[in-house]
């Protein structure tokens, strides 16, 4: 693909602006951390990956623990843990139903601030970490996937969900885009996992839905091995 053919191939730069409300943001997120104590022991059980501890922090604050899960999903968008364990001890303490709207909701702000993260200061810390021609082939293959790519891609546990809220804001995908595919593109797995943890006590592997689940992010795998494939230059 030539220069000419992909209008988002010239570096962008990040504004003075930008980088320090980016930092200033930081510091507070890591301020909050830090002096806030519920927060902070939620955030170093999730960091841990301790599940039951994070299910008795939230059971244990009552309604604020509303407020830990909030700012978890957010803190999120920097400090990445597996956003399993949030799903699954929101579930655990607050049901199915209720857990799986706010997650959504929690979720969809927090990838917009890892997108916001990409737009306006990651990339050039994306062309040192990954090399900028490798870069550019992703962000070539997030444009010519569209909205395909970027609803199949959150349904694979392993693309982790905020690196690629970044990488999307780095490539400079429309932001209502961004936003709908995320909306709706993260409902399965955040629903999978709130359901185990609501099920927890009684867990069968016997569940059908463990294993429609199970099924379906194998399915998704390939479903996203498949899209990259079409939307590779050769495939053109």
């Amino acid at each position: 693909m030539s220069k000419e053919d992909h209008p988002h191939h010239s570096p962008v730069k990040a504004t003075r602006l930008e980088l320090i409300l980016l930092a200033v943001g930081l510091i507070v997120v890591a301020a909050c951390v830090m002096l806030i104590d519920p927060l902070r022991e939620a955030f170093q059980h999730a960091v841990k990956g301790d599940t039951d501890a994070v299910k008795s922090d939230l059971d244990r604050l009552g309604v604020w623990g509303v407020v830990i899960v909030f700012a978890l999903a957010q803190i999120h968008a920097v400090v990445w843990f597996p956003s399993e364990i949030l799903d699954a001890a929101a579930g655990f303490v607050y049901g199915f139903w209720p857990a799986l709207a706010m997650l959504m909701i929690f979720w969809t702000t927090s990838a917009l601030i890892a997108y916001w993260i990409g737009h306006s200061a990651a990339r050039p810390l994306l062309y040192k970490l990954a090399g900028e021609e490798r870069f550019r082939k992703a962000e070539a293959l997030i444009h010519r996937g569209g909205a395909v790519f970027l609803l199949t891609a959150r349904l694979v546990p392993i693309i982790p969900f905020s690196l690629l809220s970044i990488v999307a804001g780095a490539a400079k995908v429309p932001v209502w885009t961004f936003t709908w595919t995320t909306a709706i593109g993260y409902i399965p797995l955040t629903a999978y996992f709130v359901y185990l943890g609501s099920q927890i006590e009684g867990f069968s592997l016997t569940d059908p839905i463990v294993w429609i689940g199970a099924i379906g992010f194998v399915i998704a795998v390939f479903s996203v091995r498949r899209v990259l494939r079409q939307a590779s230059p050769e495939s053109s």
